[in-house]
């Protein structure tokens, strides 16, 4: 969606948004989007790694096969004929992980509860929409995400609005269709912004990066 890199842009920095579903490579408002694979789109990743000006890195590795929430269908994926879907999807993960370790920048790789506790341990930090719902009311519902975080990334803090109802639970209640699994994955706005002001690398904010 964009949903996360536009507080960032919206701040004057440039985007690479990764990802097969953008269709063709492509830019737009700040943002250069590389309809690729993280794999495929390796090259010029590498580039902005080494090129020592990034300044945050955030993967969001599809969570269609490791989340637990979907845990009811792994047999029968299994069963039919992808006995390595759920290795696919851990491999993705692994090399968002590897890119943010690699940036020497604040960085973080986000799913929702999932079997990558599994693999890399427990996550390093949870929240759910509504707890940043001091940015963005319209974030006033339940869904529980992790976060595993390097390179001096900072939490914000939870900014809950307590004027609020009840939160609900849009997520788990989204009607089947093609656009369901995007609808559940959007990064929350009320998050991304939250993210942004507490990891810019502004005198607000943390350090700029240095070059390698």
């Amino acid at each position: 969606t964009g949903n996360f890199v536009k507080p960032w842009v919206e701040a004057g920095y440039e985007a690479m948004l990764v990802d097969p579903q953008h269709a063709i490579d492509h830019e737009r408002d700040g943002m250069t989007c590389l309809a690729r694979t993280v794999e495929e789109a390796m090259p010029d990743i590498a580039r902005l790694v080494h090129g020592g000006n990034l300044a945050f890195v955030a993967g969001f590795p599809p969570c269609t096969d490791l989340a637990v929430s979907g845990a009811k269908h792994f047999q029968r994926k299994a069963e039919e004929s992808e006995a390595m879907f759920q290795a696919r999807a851990a491999i993705v993960a692994e090399q968002c992980r590897n890119i943010g370790a690699l940036s020497g920048v604040p960085y973080m790789v986000e799913n929702p509860v999932s079997v990558l506790s599994s693999l890399w341990g427990k996550p390093d930090h949870l929240f759910d929409p509504l707890d940043f719902t001091g940015y963005e009311p319209g974030d006033n519902y339940h869904k529980r995400t992790c976060l595993w975080t390097g390179g001096g990334f900072v939490m914000p803090e939870l900014c809950p609005d307590e004027t609020l109802g009840p939160a609900d639970d849009r997520i788990h209640k989204a009607p089947p269709g093609p656009d369901r699994a995007n609808f559940r994955s959007a990064t929350p706005m009320g998050f991304a912004r939250a993210v942004f002001e507490a990891n810019q690398p502004t005198p607000g904010g943390r350090a700029a990066p240095k070059p390698y």
